[in-house]
C-alpha cells in the first residue's frame, strides 16, 4: 500500500474483476468496481476533476459555497472533495431518492434542500440553478461539463487499457445518469481502441435515447421539462427525465453503438445475484448495467473480452425496493439454526432471577447513591453509553425537551472504583431487573425502554411532568418509532 498526501490522492485505479459464475462460458467478461473509491461510487473522479477545474479556471473561489443538482453520488464524492478542500457545499436532490444518500451527505457536512419528487431531476436542477444566481454560488453543471466526460477519457480508459493488457476489448457496457462516464468512456475508446462497441443500457419503460425522440430544449439549449418518453424508474443515478448535454454530444457524435433496455425487477435481481453468487455488492443502477453486459454476453463472439462498469455498492440502496424481501429478524430456517444448540437463543432467558440477584452481596455505598439521586433526581436513567435501548430513551427525552441525569455505568468516571457494577445489582435488587436503561421519573420506577414507551403512550408520562411542574414540548408520534428498526420487531 502507497501513503497519500490527502483522501483525494486515493481516487480512481479500481479493480477490474473477471466473473467467474455468471458469464456464459464462451466469453470473458470483467467488471469494473467503482465503489474502490473513497467514497464508494465513480463520482468521486468527476467531483475531484471538476472543484480543481474550477479552481484553475477561479470559477471557484477560496471560501466559496459549491452547490450542485443530484441524485446522490455526484454530491457524495462533491462532499469529500469539499470537506477536504475547505469548501461549503448545498446539493439539491428530489425526495424520493433514497434516505441513505441524505444522511451521507449531511454527514459529510453538506447542505440537502429537498425538492418536490414530481418534479423529477430536472426540478432539482433548477433549483440549483435558482440558488446559484440568488447567492453567488459556483455551480457544478454535472450534466454539461466537459471535464466531468475528460476526466473518463484521461483516467477511467487508461486504466481499462491497461488491465487489458494488450488484449482486444470487444465491449464496454454502462448506464448513463449525467453521461459523463458514458461520454469521456467512449471518446477514449474511440481514440485507442476504436474496434470496441459501446453499449449503452436504460430503463425499459423509460428509453429516452431508444426512443430517438429529441430532448425539446429552450433557446439557451437547456432542457425544456422532462423528456415525453421518460417514466419513473427503479434505477435511481441513471437516466433522469432529461437527456443530458453530455448524452446527447455521445448520440450526436456517434459513440453508441448499440442501446440495451433493461427491466426493473431484472436489475434488482441482477443486483442480488452478484452479491451472492460473485460477492460484489453493488446497487441497482449496477445490477441493470450487468443484466445488460450478460444480455450482450450472450450474444458474442467466442473469446470476446466485456467490460461492464459498475458505478457504486449497495449500501446507498438499503431502504428502497432492492432490499424490501431481506428481513430484520430471524426467518424459520435461522430460528431453527438457534434452536440447534442449548445457548444463547431469544426464546430463552439466561438472565437471572430477582431471587437469585438478592442474594448478591451488595455495595453499601452504591445502595446509597441509588437512593439518593432517585429520590432527589426529577429524571434519572441508568445507562450504557452505547446502548441502542438507552439511546432510543434519550431520542425521547430531546424530543421532550427535558433534562434528565443519565448515570452511564459503564462509563469511565463509573469505571472508577468500579462503581458501575457495584451499582447494577443494586438496581437489580430495587427494580427485579437486571437489564439496563432502568429509568426514575419523579422517584418512581417506570421500567426499561420499553416501559418508558408505553407510559408516554398512555399519557402517565405527561402526568407525572405535570405533577412536577416539568414543561416538555408535546410529542405525539409513537415513540416505538425511536428505536432503531431492527429492535422494532423485538420491542413491540
Amino acid at each position: 500500500m502507497a501513503r497519500y498526501d490527502n483522501i483525494l490522492d486515493t481516487i480512481g485505479n479500481t479493480p477490474m474483476v473477471r466473473l467467474n459464475r455468471m458469464a456464459p462460458d464462451h466469453v470473458n467478461l470483467y467488471v469494473k468496481v467503482e465503489s474502490f473509491n473513497p467514497m464508494g461510487s465513480i463520482k468521486d473522479r468527476m467531483a475531484r476533476a471538476i472543484i480543481e477545474d474550477a479552481e484553475a479556471s477561479g470559477a471557484l473561489q477560496p471560501g466559496q459555497t459549491v452547490i450542485e443538482a443530484t441524485s446522490g453520488n455526484t454530491g457524495i464524492g462533491l462532499a469529500m472533495v469539499c470537506a477536504q478542500k475547505g469548501y461549503p457545499l448545498v446539493v439539491t436532490m428530489a425526495e424520493n431518492f433514497s434516505v441513505e444518500r441524505r444522511k451521507m451527505l449531511r454527514f459529510l457536512g453538506a447542505k440537502v434542500v429537498l425538492t418536490p419528487a414530481s418534479e423529477k431531476g430536472s426540478g432539482m436542477l433548477k433549483k440549483a440553478e435558482e440558488l446559484a444566481r440568488q447567492h453567488g454560488w459556483y455551480l457544478c453543471r454535472q450534466f454539461d461539463n466537459p471535464v466531468n466526460a475528460r476526466v473518463h477519457t484521461e483516467t477511467t480508459v487508461p486504466e481499462i487499457l491497461e488491465d487489458m493488457q494488450g488484449e482486444p476489448l470487444y465491449a464496454f457496457v454502462t448506464g448513463f445518469g449525467t453521461g459523463g462516464t458514458l461520454n469521456g468512456v467512449a471518446t477514449g475508446l474511440r481514440q485507442h481502441s476504436p474496434e470496441t462497441r459501446i453499449i449503452a443500457a436504460e430503463p425499459d419503460n423509460a428509453q429516452v435515447l431508444g426512443s430517438g425522440i429529441p430532448q425539446p430544449r429552450d433557446a439557451q439549449g437547456n432542457p425544456r421539462g422532462s423528456h415525453p418518453n421518460f417514466k419513473p424508474h427503479l434505477m435511481q443515478g441513471w437516466s433522469p427525465d432529461f437527456i443530458s448535454g453530455l448524452t446527447e454530444e455521445a448520440v450526436t457524435n456517434q459513440l453508441i453503438d448499440q442501446i440495451q433496455p433493461v427491466p426493473g425487477d431484472a436489475a434488482m435481481q441482477t443486483s442480488r445475484q452478484l452479491a451472492r453468487e460473485e460477492g460484489i455488492f453493488v446497487g441497482t443502477s449496477s445490477g441493470a448495467t450487468m443484466h445488460a453486459a450478460l444480455e450482450v454476453a450472450t450474444k458474442a463472439p467466442a473469446g470476446a473480452n466485456i467490460v461492464c462498469m459498475l458505478p457504486d455498492t449497495g449500501e446507498r440502496y438499503l431502504s428502497t425496493p432492492l432490499f424490501a424481501d431481506i428481513g430484520e429478524d430471524m426467518n424459520e430456517e435461522e430460528v431453527a439454526i438457534s434452536r440447534s444448540t442449548e445457548g444463547f437463543r431469544f426464546d430463552r432467558s439466561s438472565a437471572a432471577s430477582p431471587a437469585a440477584v438478592a442474594e448478591v452481596q451488595l455495595d453499601v455505598e452504591a445502595e446509597a447513591f441509588v437512593d439518593e439521586i432517585t429520590a432527589n433526581t426529577p429524571i434519572v436513567m441508568f445507562a450504557l453509553e452505547w446502548c441502542e435501548f438507552c439511546w432510543s430513551v434519550r431520542n425521547l427525552f430531546a424530543a421532550l425537551g427535558v433534562d434528565y441525569e443519565s448515570v452511564d455505568l459503564d462509563s469511565v468516571a463509573y469505571q472508577h472504583g468500579d462503581r458501575g457494577n457495584k451499582i447494577r445489582p443494586v438496581l437489580a435488587q430495587r427494580t427485579g431487573s437486571p437489564t439496563i436503561p432502568q429509568i426514575y421519573v419523579g422517584g418512581r420506577h417506570i421500567g426499561g425502554c420499553t416501559e418508558l414507551f408505553d407510559y408516554q403512550r398512555s399519557g402517565g408520562l405527561a402526568g407525572a411532568f405535570a405533577d412536577m411542574g416539568i414543561e416538555y414540548a408535546p410529542f405525539d408520534d409513537d415513540p416505538y418509532g425511536l428505536l432503531p428498526q431492527w429492535l422494532h420487531t423485538r420491542a413491540s
